[in-house]
């Protein structure tokens, strides 16, 4: 066979020949301390090792016994002699100058002896010798003698050492590894707390979620797309002079996508992703947290171009001197400092840009939210009709479906749904259709999952006494009348008396309009549909209940926010106390004269409202009655079921379900600028016995 040696590249040969000489490991200081700790406990101890100064017998009896100054002797067998330890008392240890000598050579712990050995023939022998000059004593002044098994002091020592050695180093190694992390890696407790926590996603540990995983967000991923466009084509945008922004803040309702539209990023853009959470940086150390700022930036100038992501960036980024305590140290402000800093310190061309995300932009700090930090706000809105198919066709996806199942249906149905709550929608929809034994999943399960999303898991095993579910069916008809004879009432889509969620007796489901604005007279009409349950107790028992909780909360806030948010009221005038920041938490902006009118003028709306509640439903009594008997004896009620008792509803408006669904709707909001927009409202829950309605 050839031998090809010659057509091999040489500097693959160059390689290959070089010597790599490993490069040493780092010394850790931490040993050295461990040496010095281990000589300051063990040299003592060789110092007070050993028998003591070897004397003579005629000192032994002259200077120490007839003076009294022995405490005792521990006598033991040394072959052919007896070897007996002396002990010095310890004041005429430290008093006497014949015991200077020990005093001189034994610095450390003089008096724990023995200070001094003597030798004898035999312990009978010694026993005769301290008896014959103690004779004339009594018994408890004579020194004690003490026989004992003598052990090889070296090896005694060498054995204990050895343990005290092995079980030292033992505890040392394992408080090493807790301080350094786990093993020495980053991240660390006490020696690398101030090392930033930030997780690195780069080629070995790259996401796999793309930008076609993110549905009904437009606008938004064109935004983000192009910042992941900077990144890898730079001098696109840098040869006509631009500037790559340094920042991008992710801003929405909770559950609408932020986190996902950075992981899309991240699998997207092919560089070091850094990603973290506000909370992070926080820590019960002062300074921890502007360390760990200065950490990831320094790990990021050396990974550049990439991108950090922060998580819930109002856990430090809240806006300074709100709450701050006179002489105190703030942390969190002494983070979000470092952060402006680091943020405004590098330069435009080293490539890093800072994603960011919350669901609290009033809360920020101005500083942070200018241009320069973050250059751009890109609000993640709830999806509207057609984002909302999108995303069903997303989580769709996986399932398997019959053939009924409309993704347009079901987005029509789902209004204010935001896209964690379509994803919980859908799964839902396939464990219910599961637990049935089902093929395929079908509309009745995604129509069942909608409704414990909303209203919470049904209990139909609940036991209700008959007193209190005639209640519950008056007070939901209650509602369903108000609803279905107000022009400006959401429609009624599904009425319900079965239990549902921790202690909702009723349910009642509405299907709000896709808008944006609210006139005087829908936010007047929402009240009076809220109210309806309430007035029909009153009107059909005489009698009011606890039902009502949530309503009443509802009718509170919604009439507070007309007078005292939105100007809607005569006597207070076009002005508007509205605090999202919290700046007067402890003084009110306005006066008490102010305040009292206000209560005065919210009393009078509600009144308004349930008299007119009241004079409604007493017209159409007729048709309350008949509709609570129908829900006492089916349960459930659709729409359908309330136009064969009370007929069409008087109103020629059609809802955006119908328009959709029916295909008269814009399917391209960019084309047809009048395209059923966002809502700003949730499927309506009325749930009675005190639970919150949800909106």
């Amino acid at each position: 066979m050839k031998d090809n040696k010659s057509d091999r590249p040489k500097n693959i040969r160059k390689i290959s020949n070089k010597k790599i000489t490993p490069k040493p490991p780092r010394f850790n200081i931490m040993w050295l301390y461990a040496i010095v700790i281990i000589a300051l406990l063990v040299v003592p101890t060789i110092l007070n090792s050993g028998g003591g100064k070897q004397i003579s017998s005629q000192r032994f009896q002259n200077e120490m016994l007839k003076a009294h100054d022995v405490d005792k002797i521990v006598a033991y067998k040394d072959g052919d002699l007896v070897v007996g330890e002396v002990y010095i008392k310890k004041d005429s240890l430290q008093r006497k100058p014949q015991y200077a000598d020990v005093r001189d050579q034994r610095s450390f712990n003089i008096s724990s002896g023995p200070q001094y050995t003597i030798t004898d023939a035999s312990y009978e022998s010694l026993k005769q010798t301290v008896a014959s000059v103690e004779k004339d004593l009594p018994d408890s002044q004579k020194t004690p003698i003490q026989f004992t098994q003598h052990e090889n002091l070296l090896s005694n020592w060498l054995v204990q050492g050895v343990i005290f050695m092995v079980l030292f180093a033992i505890v040392w190694l394992y408080i090493m590894r807790r301080m350094s992390g786990s093993g020495g890696g980053p991240g660390g407790q006490i020696f690398s707390i101030g090392k930033s926590k930030a997780t690195l996603f780069d080629k070995e540990a790259q996401v796999n979620v793309t930008f076609n995983d993110v549905a009904g967000l437009q606008e938004a991923k064109e935004e983000v797309m192009e910042i992941v466009d900077f990144l890898k084509n730079p001098k696109k945008y840098t040869n006509l002079g631009g500037k790559i922004p340094k920042g991008a803040l992710l801003v929405g309702s909770p559950g609408t996508g932020k986190t996902l539209m950075a992981k899309a990023v991240a699998g997207e853009a092919q560089v070091p992703f850094f990603s973290l959470s506000g909370s992070d940086f926080v820590e019960m150390f002062v300074g921890v947290g502007a360390s760990r700022v200065r950490d990831l930036f320094r790990q990021a100038k050396d990974k550049a171009p990439c991108i950090i992501f922060i998580d819930e960036i109002d856990a430090i980024g809240r806006a300074r001197g709100k709450n701050n305590i006179v002489g105190g140290n703030d942390e969190r402000e002494n983070t979000l400092n470092q952060l402006l800093v680091e943020m405004d310190g590098f330069g435009t061309d080293s490539g890093i840009i800072i994603l960011a995300a919350t669901n609290r932009p009033d809360v920020l700090d101005s500083a942070l939210l200018r241009p320069g930090r973050f250059d751009r706000q890109i609000s993640i809105d709830k999806p509207d009709l057609v984002g909302r198919e999108q995303i069903f066709k997303v989580h769709l996806g996986p399932l398997k479906l019959a053939e009924e199942v409309d993704a347009k249906k079901l987005s029509a149905q789902t209004p204010g749904f935001a896209g964690a709550e379509i994803a919980n929608v859908c799964n839902e929809a396939a464990l219910i259709a599961a637990r049935r034994d089902k093929p395929a999943v079908d509309m009745q399960d995604f129509q069942d999952a909608i409704d414990r999303v909303i209203g919470g898991l049904e209990k139909k095993n609940k036991i209700i006494s008959p007193e209190e579910k005639r209640i519950v069916a008056y007070h939901e008809a209650g509602h369903a009348i108000a609803g279905w004879f107000l022009e400006h009432a959401d429609p009624l889509v599904k009425v319900s008396i079965v239990p549902r969620g921790v202690a909702a007796l009723g349910y009642a489901q509405y299907l709000p309009r896709e808008q944006f604005l609210h006139t005087t007279e829908q936010l007047k009409d929402e009240m009076v549909v809220s109210m309806g349950g309430r007035v029909a107790e009153d009107i059909v028992f005489g009698k009011i209940s606890t039902g009502a909780l949530s309503d009443l909360e509802r009718i509170t806030k919604l009439a507070y926010a007309m007078v005292k948010i939105y100007g809607m009221n005569d006597k207070v005038g076009n002005l508007s106390f509205y605090d999202p920041q919290g700046e007067y938490q402890f003084n009110k902006p306005y006066s008490d004269t102010t305040a009292e009118l206000i209560d005065a003028e919210v009393r009078v709306l509600i009144d308004a409202v349930y008299q007119r509640t009241k004079d409604l439903l007493n017209e159409k009594r007729a048709g309350l009655e008949l509709l609570a008997a129908k829900l006492l004896e089916k349960e459930v009620l659709f729409q359908s079921d309330l136009e064969e008792l009370l007929g069409k509803r008087p109103f020629d408006n059609r809802t955006a379900y119908d328009k959709f669904v029916n295909g008269e709707a814009a399917l391209n909001p960019e084309v047809d600028n009048n395209a059923i927009p966002e809502s700003v409202t949730n499927p309506q829950a009325d749930r009675i016995d005190g639970q919150e309605t949800k909106v």
